[in-house]
């Protein structure tokens, strides 16, 4: 899989009208949700590439990544006689360039594709590293394929108007790169203050961790091996998730990864030795800017039934991600019900639940 290009800009439309130019194709599409389309579109109003391009709109948030939107959006690049030389644009979060990327990697077996990520949890998760897919069945990204962008966008012009929610959703996997990479870069993402935020301090922190994501990502573009590192705290934060949709009250995506990464750092105690002053430290930073997942025992099945449904899973153990400390990444790593139960019951004793 080759190298995805990761670009900074200041001028987004310039940056665009760049890449395009290097391309030859015969129809250009944009894929946005609705919130982008009214939002970030008119950032690209000056770009003279995308003046006659075919919009595509869907609906926004997570519960739309699914096989209904990816199918109007199929249906739309068929409708509109698409072929294998056009080239689609997706201008969104992190919903918008995983199933927009899904839907290019598939359509007529494929057509080449640019991320513009929109959301800082788009930026420094969804958008790079060639991941696709949709939800599907209830499971997070059930369905999709390892193929990436032509190129991958990133701008300050589109973090201005995110609000402290969807900043600090975006910053979770920003802890989490922090974590597998090494003390400094973790220790330095500890300092920002989210109540008086310092937006080109978090712009030099994102850059960073972009970073981190693209060396793992080189070196192991199909998780074999490595990649597999980025999945801290996802194993518990899907279930996290999946049980808030269950309730009808869905959290953002990178506050259930937040809750998840203490989890998976008490199992990481449990089985490693990973030191408790570390944990300490996290789950103060999280509960002060994230709160915390309310759960009960009574939950502990459910949460257990999701994580045994994980894409990441190879037998019938849960498969995790831990660390022995910042830094030393232990792959492949299982638990069983018990001390996974035991590390939801630590999570409820540090969050005073």
């Amino acid at each position: 899989m080759s190298k995805q290009p990761v670009l900074f800009t200041q001028n987004i439309d310039e940056s665009v009208d760049n890449i395009l130019s290097q391309y030859t194709y015969d129809k250009l599409f944009v894929l946005t949700d609705r919130n982008t389309f009214k939002f970030a579109s008119p950032l690209l109003a000056n770009s003279q590439l995308c003046k006659d391009a075919k919009q595509i709109v869907i609906e926004a948030d997570d519960t739309h990544k699914n096989l209904e939107s990816l199918a109007s959006v199929w249906q739309t690049l068929s409708d509109s006689h698409a072929t294998r030389r056009s080239f689609m644009l997706n201008l969104g979060g992190g919903m918008v360039t995983d199933l927009g990327g899904f839907a290019a990697s598939t359509f007529k077996r494929g057509i080449r594709y640019i991320n513009i990520p929109t959301t800082l949890l788009g930026a420094v998760d969804a958008a790079v590293g060639g991941k696709t897919g949709i939800n599907f069945n209830g499971l997070k990204n059930e369905i999709g394929v390892f193929n990436p962008a032509e190129a991958v966008l990133i701008s300050t012009v589109f973090f201005k108007t995110l609000s402290r929610e969807h900043l600090l959703s975006g910053y979770a996997e920003m802890l989490k790169h922090g974590l597998i990479s090494n003390a400094d870069t973790y220790n330095k993402l500890l300092t920002l203050d989210f109540s008086n935020l310092d937006l080109d301090q978090l712009l030099r922190l994102l850059e960073e961790s972009v970073k981190v994501k693209e060396r793992i990502v080189e070196s192991d573009p199909f998780e074999k091996n490595i990649r597999k590192s980025l999945n801290l705290g996802h194993t518990v934060g899907h279930a996290f998730e999946s049980l808030s949709h269950e309730r009808k009250s869905p959290v953002q995506h990178g506050y259930a990864v937040a809750w998840g990464l203490v989890c998976e750092l008490l199992l990481s105690h449990m089985r490693l030795g990973f030191p408790t002053e570390r944990i300490r430290q996290l789950a103060t930073f999280i509960a002060d800017n994230y709160g915390a997942f309310p759960i009960t025992c009574n939950d502990y099945d459910y949460l257990y039934e999701k994580m045994t449904h994980d894409k990441k899973n190879e037998s019938d153990n849960v498969n995790f991600t831990l660390l022995k400390d910042i830094g030393i990444v232990e792959i492949n790593q299982t638990a069983t019900k018990e001390e996974i139960c035991s590390a939801l019951d630590l999570y409820r004793d540090l969050f005073h639940l």
